[in-house]
């Protein structure tokens, strides 16, 4: 095969691949997410920091929680090295859950990165990463007001302080130290993690 036609097959895959991942998370399908990792992948998002085998345990005692967290997925943009690629997509969280009696529906808008790497012949994910834009929440019921003041998110970081606010309150810590886009610094540094990882630039 050309390798043009080797790239187009190799970006499909890596595509699909992504795809596959989120798709499994948001509908329950542990097993199958479970393949999408290599075992040692490494997974590093707001409210977890460990291997992709341990984020899915993670995601199933999450969803036995009822924290239902889905994701809205833009194009997958994929760039290729050998046997290694990097995946970028835009990706809005959302997550209802309730404050102070009040039924909210968090929105987390934010950019994940994914490392993939093909290993005997099969690509598998390397690693999952995100950095954090902005967030919004409002009440699921037309009419009430969201129980937020500013001093209740005075602490967490802007690109992420709703986001931070619904997963403390949902038993979960957070990482203060997230890249974000209130600190540009650390999303040019992971961009340049993630891509020098695959022998690539940002």
């Amino acid at each position: 095969m050309p390798q043009d036609g080797r790239d187009a097959a190799d970006t499909s895959a890596v595509t699909q691949l992504v795809l596959t991942e989120r798709e499994c998370r948001d509908l329950g399908r542990w097993a199958r997410m479970r393949e999408c990792f290599h075992p040692d992948s490494v997974v590093r998002i707001s409210w977890f920091n460990g291997s992709g085998w341990d984020f899915v345990e993670r995601s199933i005692d999450m969803a036995r929680r009822r924290v239902l967290a889905t994701h809205r997925l833009g194009s997958v943009a994929v760039r290729l090295n050998g046997d290694r690629a990097v995946a970028s997509l835009a990706a809005t969280i959302d997550i209802p859950g309730a404050l102070d009696g009040v039924d909210v529906f968090l929105s987390s808008h934010s950019r994940f990165l994914y490392r993939a790497e093909r290993r005997a012949g099969i690509w598998r994910l390397a690693g999952f990463e995100a950095f954090y834009l902005r967030d919004e929440m409002h009440a699921q019921l037309p009419g009430q007001a969201v129980p937020v003041t500013p001093q209740q998110v005075a602490g967490f970081r802007p690109s992420y302080r709703l986001l931070s606010l619904l997963l403390t309150r949902q038993g979960y810590a957070v990482d203060p130290d997230l890249p974000g886009m209130d600190r540009p610094e650390t999303v040019e540094a992971m961009c340049r993690e993630v891509y020098g990882w695959a022998g690539l630039e940002p």
